[in-house]
């Protein structure tokens, strides 16, 4: 592990640092795999809400 001494004999110890990279360009694939769960997750809340309404309009 990394440690360092400061003033006064003090050890001080620092996490260790992750491997940096380059986030990729998504493919097409990936892009019409977003577009279709964005879809879904708005058709969902979407009906999520009506249904929420539909039952308190009920009571």
């Amino acid at each position: 592990m990394p440690y360092t001494t400061e003033e006064g004999g003090r050890l001080n110890n620092f996490a260790r640092e992750p491997k940096i990279y380059k986030a990729e360009i998504p493919s097409d694939g990936q892009k019409r795999n977003y577009v279709i769960l964005g879809i879904t997750a708005t058709i969902l809340v979407s009906a999520l809400i009506f249904v929420a309404f539909s039952v308190s309009a009920l009571g």
